[in-house]
């Protein structure tokens, strides 16, 4: 239950968030980092 949750938030991340990868992780505002940060837990998530 908990992996597909984390799939489905996944494919619903993909189409709603901001794509951050080609940035540097050191130029990025408070808001940016946390928005990478939450979207990394939810691939790992859905990933196990």
């Amino acid at each position: 239950m908990k992996k597909k949750f984390f799939i489905i938030l996944n494919k619903i991340n993909k189409k709603v968030l901001p794509k951050l990868g080609g940035q540097d992780p050191l130029k990025m505002n408070k808001f940016q980092k946390a928005i990478l940060a939450y979207r990394y837990y939810v691939v790992i998530n859905s990933l196990d």
